[in-house]
């Protein structure tokens, strides 16, 4: 009986002392299950401390070449910015690019791969099932313990900045990337509108058009009056690249040419009754010859050939790498070459409504994501931030200082290199060897770089005077549906998409009428294809969307 007893506490202890083991080998074993869960809160950092690491690594980084720096490098890892932060960081970046023009297809099949890189830069509210699919799918990973333990100048930027928090997180409050922002708002984003030819403007006794009744006006006398004196009637009075640009002029109906806020709801702007005046009004001016005859095959190429061969009377651009570019270019060859920059055209609607967000301070959910491939995310966490401390928000915007710019009374001056530069490369292709500032990567872009990129007065005329006070109130802000709705919403909107560019091609260029028959089957067509679920989702997200913190 006595050595039962004995069996029994025996038993009772090797079960006890098992059960105790178990938990902590289940323990331990969640633990390594999550980067962000393996340090503890002693881990956690105020600042950046360079070097990084003490022995140098490699980190792979995959990221859509920009024609900028396309001109003069083979990959990113040639700008001197980034050659800097190896240099400091001890960290080396191997930049993968795709093809250019290939970039969808080429980051759908690197995802559906899964061979993917340490880090990936792209637009991830645009992608099939938004970022928490890919989260979801074990391709990137969660970044909210990890910005909070090793990134203190992210981390301090959304704190202060709640707007910016709300704009680059998911509706439950998930950081998937490192963003490319512009705390300073508005003024980074008036960069884009309509310009015209001031030089030819000015010798027809024209003013600059407001209305589109202006813009009809003009048009039919850069058509007829032979602007570019070569007494041919060879001018484009307005060219575009696709027919897909005037969908700019639908805002002067109150309308943008897709979604758009209709008194606080997501609407669906191309089946709207304003959208088939607007379309009217393309078509006559099409039919006037008022509007390139090729716009719908003209790619930047030719566009760019026709604005500096004297032959394009007006368009849409950006103040930097149309207009800027332009008068670059031309001035020398052309001294009287010149360019104004249009207010946003007012018509029925009786506002100045501009398609570009002014408002938004993040830059259209782009950034930084982190794989699930990734073997050193301390590390890469830390490098991206850098990006976001003083230092590094100097040279990714900058570049080095006493090399491509100067300080000089506390404002950092760009040096000739990058507005005089020997080799002939215009302004922002010479900065895209220095820095990202005129291109995009995980940063806070800085106004003062905006500003001098600005070097004409045209440029500050039209970004700081005219197109800023243009109404912003029809864009969307940046809503992000569930990973259900956004690939539900893909499915309806590629179908809807197409077919909505073709009608509209068709309308304008007079190759379907437009009237009741006609409009009433066209907007059946989109109804039948599912718009108004697509509405629904989108107007869902934008309830989650206001309701965030």
């Amino acid at each position: 009986m006595r050595l039962k007893k004995i069996l029994i506490v025996l038993l009772c202890f090797v079960f006890t002392l098992s059960v105790f083991t178990a938990c902590g080998s289940k323990q331990s074993s969640s633990g390594e299950k999550s980067p962000s869960a393996k340090s503890g809160e002693s881990d956690r950092i105020t600042e950046i401390k360079l070097p990084i690491v003490k022995e140098p690594i490699t980190l792979t980084y995959w990221a859509p070449m920009d024609p900028k720096r396309a001109a003069t490098m083979k990959d990113f890892g040639e700008e001197k910015a980034y050659q800097e932060m190896e240099r400091r960081t001890g960290i080396h970046i191997k930049f993968l690019h795709p093809p250019m023009g290939q970039e969808n297809e080429q980051f759908n099949l690197m995802m559906a791969s899964n061979d993917l890189p340490d880090m990936i830069y792209y637009g991830w509210q645009g992608i099939p099932g938004g970022p928490a699919k890919a989260i979801n799918d074990g391709s990137i990973i969660k970044l909210n313990d990890l910005i909070d333990k090793y990134a203190p100048n992210l981390k301090k930027i959304l704190e202060e900045n709640p707007d910016v928090r709300k704009q680059v997180e998911l509706d439950d409050g998930t950081l998937y990337m490192f963003p490319f922002i512009r705390t300073d708002g508005a003024i980074m984003n008036s960069n884009y509108g309509p310009q015209l030819r001031k030089d030819w403007l000015d010798k027809l006794g024209l003013q600059v058009p407001k209305t589109i009744e202006d813009w009809h006006n003009v048009l039919v006398v850069f058509r007829d009056k032979d602007p570019n004196g070569n007494g041919k009637r060879d001018e484009v009075p307005f060219t575009g690249t696709g027919i897909s640009t005037l969908g700019n002029f639908a805002a002067a109906w109150g309308i943008l040419n897709g979604f758009y806020m209709d008194n606080g709801k997501v609407n669906y702007g191309p089946m709207q009754p304003a959208y088939r005046d607007f379309l009217k009004t393309m078509a006559q001016w099409y039919k006037e010859k008022l509007i390139d005859q090729d716009i719908a095959t003209t790619d930047g190429k030719a566009f760019d050939y026709k604005v500096t061969n004297n032959l394009a009377g007006s368009y849409f651009g950006l103040i930097i790498g149309n207009m800027g570019r332009y008068l670059n270019l031309m001035k020398p060859k052309q001294p009287n070459f010149d360019l104004v920059g249009a207010p946003w055209p007012i018509g029925p609607a009786g506002k100045q409504y501009t398609t570009t967000d002014l408002n938004r301070k993040s830059a259209y959910g782009e950034g930084v994501a982190i794989s699930s491939k990734n073997k050193h995310v301390k590390e890469t966490v830390q490098w991206l931030d850098y990006g976001y401390s003083e230092e590094g928000h100097m040279l990714l915007n900058f570049g080095i200082e006493g090399q491509s710019y100067k300080m000089v009374n506390g404002y950092p001056k760009y040096t000739d290199i990058i507005f005089k530069n020997p080799n002939g490369l215009s302004q922002d292709q010479a900065l895209a060897q220095w820095a990202p500032a005129p291109v995009n990567a995980a940063f806070n872009q800085d106004k003062r770089y905006f500003e001098q990129m600005l070097t004409y007065q045209q440029q500050k005329d039209a970004a700081f005077n005219t197109w800023l006070n243009a109404d912003p109130s029809l864009c969307i802000p940046p809503i992000t549906p569930t990973q259900e709705e956004s690939q539900r919403l893909a499915s309806i909107m590629n179908q809807i998409n197409t077919y909505q560019q073709e009608m509209m091609a068709k309308f304008i260029m007079g190759k379907e009428p437009i009237n009741d028959s006609t409009w009433n089957k066209y907007v059946n067509t989109i109804k039948g294809m599912g718009i108004d679920e697509a509405i629904k989702i989108e107007n869902a997200a934008l309830e989650r969307y206001n309701k965030r913190p």
